[in-house]
């Protein structure tokens, strides 16, 4: 190997699972013989590190940092004098704040701090507009404030597995986005405003708690992927795609029933007197209504001596809003619509 090829390996340096538990620039150059100043990328995943410090300015040239999978909770401020850095991978640490000094990292272009915990997004962050991914999943991170907006360079933003339960409109204003991560949080609406995204291609929202989705979503032409998964609308969906509508003879009979209109066979014909009759009162208690052929099946556990619990079939009229509402088993329910739904009779 020339000199040119080990000085372009040193200009990558990997020191991962190591064991280490403080980080010494010179201690560390000697044993893996590189000079920091020339160093582009430094991989220190998987080691006991607990503070990122001071010394990591001796990596002058650096433009790629990963200290992820540590124990890392603290971040020295003179990280914002590596004026190339272009990537710091900080995911899987003890993070709950970063130095103030890092909004003077001009180049940032990507900042992972997944997997720390953090209750709030970094204000300093808003200040990196020149950020194009932005990874702050598996936190513990309840609400998006305003200021994510200034952050107008996004192409991805990652907050998948946290507590949010509100999207801001503001994040509409992030019309760069091409990949919104929103998965495994408490969300219940969606804002018109993400209807502003024309270059969002993937949306993922799967494991909240939507029971609908804005209109807007149909302006996303990009859009080639949505996850909706574990989300109430989908029950909800699969409900409705079981219900067979009732013919204009149900309906008909229902108004009848339900509005008490008298009928005998010298008014109408014998066979509509005997359908009529045969009409069934649905089981919700919340319902008044009737049915004839279209119906609901709905499973209802019942505590039989109070050691097993039997899954008794009932009959509604019509989907509900909720299963409990119906049933009062939301578990039991929605298996049994999703098998429904999803496999032959004959299974």
């Amino acid at each position: 190997m020339d000199s040119s090829d080990a000085e372009d390996n040193a200009r990558e340096v990997d020191i991962s699972m190591a064991e280490l538990r403080n980080f010494d620039p010179s201690a560390l150059s000697l044993s893996y013989n590189f000079r920091p100043e020339i160093v582009q990328k430094l991989t220190l995943y998987g080691n006991d590190l607990n503070i990122l410090p001071a010394s990591i300015v001796q990596f002058i040239h650096l433009r790629h940092l990963d200290i992820s999978s540590n124990r890392i909770s603290w971040i020295s401020g003179e990280v914002a004098r590596l004026p190339l850095l272009k990537i710091l991978d900080a995911r899987n640490n003890r993070l709950n704040n970063l130095p103030k000094e890092i909004e003077q990292c001009p180049k940032l272009l990507t900042l992972n701090l997944s997997g720390n915990q953090f209750k709030v997004i970094p204000t300093q962050v808003f200040t990196l507009n020149r950020l194009k991914e932005l990874y702050l999943g598996g936190n513990q991170i309840e609400s998006l404030p305003p200021q994510i907006q200034s952050l107008e360079s996004l192409e991805m933003l990652y907050l998948g597995g946290n507590k949010i339960f509100q999207v801001p409109p503001h994040l509409g204003k992030l019309t760069n986005l091409r990949h919104l991560v929103l998965c495994d949080n408490k969300i219940s609406t969606i804002p018109q405003e993400l209807g502003q995204l024309k270059k969002l291609e993937s949306l993922s929202l799967h494991k909240n708690e939507l029971k609908l989705l804005p209109m807007a979503i149909v302006m996303l032409l990009n859009l080639q992927e949505l996850t909706l998964r574990d989300n109430p609308l989908v029950h909800t969906f699969i409900k409705r795609l079981e219900f067979n509508t009732p013919s204009l003879l149900e309906l008909a009979g229902r108004v009848v029933k339900t509005q008490n209109i008298p009928y005998n066979n010298r008014v109408i014909p014998k066979r509509l007197c005997s359908y009529l009759d045969s009409a069934k009162r649905c089981v919700n208690p919340k319902c008044d209504g009737v049915y004839f052929d279209s119906r609901i099946k709905c499973v209802k556990f019942v505590d039989f001596c109070g050691k097993f619990r039997l899954p008794l079939e009932q009959y509604l009229c019509s989907p509900c809003d909720t299963h409990e509402e119906c049933c009062g088993d939301s578990k039991s329910v929605s298996a049994q619509m999703l098998r429904k739904a999803l496999l032959p009779d004959n299974v």
